[in-house]
């Protein structure tokens, strides 16, 4: 079975680099590694003449999208897995891409999977437990049949470190393009209603979070309900307020229990900040361009659309 790891890159650092030589060290060989990179004045030269295989392909900020750059991904592979990774996602050990393809060659009835983000030594506490909420130690497969119990998570499913049978991405229309954000949820989400599965793997695991402010949060949950607004057909009837709630309980239950009761005030301003972007991003039809410019954190998007 064939493997490509497929990274869409802005200005990469550090984090790129570890995460190409933990790569480089996988134990399930990669097949080619593809860059698609949107800022070619900054990038790391030593990767660029490196003889392991990658292939880069450098394109002007305005040609970027969430679904687009990823469909030219696909179209630059011929693989049967593709593997879409985020710049700042550092595999945890040699097993990352082996996992994956043992789940597509035990369940060939699987297309989409998705692995485990694991936080960073810095990262804050509630953040940290917001990424064992969402990245429980349990693997599971979705269906239809999951979303009475498990509702807008059962289309839960991130492109930070998720593996696609590459003709199935394909035959099914590829990401969504243009899309403002949560392309992968989108895909994900409309494969679920078509009968397929999503395999969350708990054993594919990655380094992965980030400690934003509530400003941060704000400008990502409006563009995320923008995303869901946008399309009636997955979300539609199908309530996340509910989960976002169960979420908030659960992270002050383990602050209190942690020792921690005077952070249960920053996750209160944190969920409000979340809370009144999704808001107005759910809204945004009604909303002045003026306005939807300050709130998204995607001004580009709007621009060209």
């Amino acid at each position: 079975m064939k493997i490509d790891v497929i990274i869409p890159t802005y200005k990469p650092g550090k984090e790129f680099e570890k995460l190409i030589g933990r790569l480089q060290k996988q134990e399930y060989p990669i097949h080619k590694i593809i860059i698609i990179n949107t800022r070619t004045d900054i990038f790391p030269e030593e990767l660029d003449r490196s003889n392991y295989e990658i292939e880069i392909t450098h394109i002007e900020p305005d040609r970027f999208d969430h679904g687009g750059t990823r469909n030219m991904g696909a179209g630059m592979s011929d693989a049967d897995i593709v593997v879409y990774m985020t710049q700042d996602a550092i595999p945890v050990d040699e097993k990352l891409i082996g996992t994956f393809a043992k789940i597509f060659e035990e369940n060939p009835d699987i297309g989409i999977a998705y692995g485990r983000q694991l936080p960073r030594e810095e990262c804050n506490i509630i953040e940290r437990y917001t990424r064992r909420f969402n990245y429980p130690e349990k693997s599971l497969i979705k269906t239809k049949e999951d979303l009475p119990k498990l509702g807008i998570k059962t289309f839960f499913c991130s492109d930070v470190c998720a593996a696609y049978r590459r003709n199935y991405l394909l035959s099914a229309g590829g990401f969504e393009d243009p899309t403002i954000f949560n392309e992968d949820m989108i895909f994900a989400g409309k494969r679920i209603y078509a009968g397929d599965k999503v395999a969350y793997v708990a054993e594919a695991k990655v380094i992965h979070s980030h400690n934003y402010t509530g400003r941060q949060q704000f400008h990502r949950n409006f563009d995320l309900a923008v995303s869901q607004a946008q399309h009636p057909e997955v979300f539609e009837g199908v309530p996340s307020e509910g989960e976002g709630i169960r979420m908030v309980k659960a992270t002050a239950k383990y602050l209190v229990r942690n020792g921690y009761p005077w952070k249960v005030f920053m996750l209160v301003y944190q969920s409000g900040c979340k809370y009144i972007g999704y808001f107005l991003g759910k809204r945004y039809e009604k909303l002045p361009m003026w306005l939807i410019l300050k709130c998204t954190s995607s001004r580009k998007y709007w621009k060209n659309s």
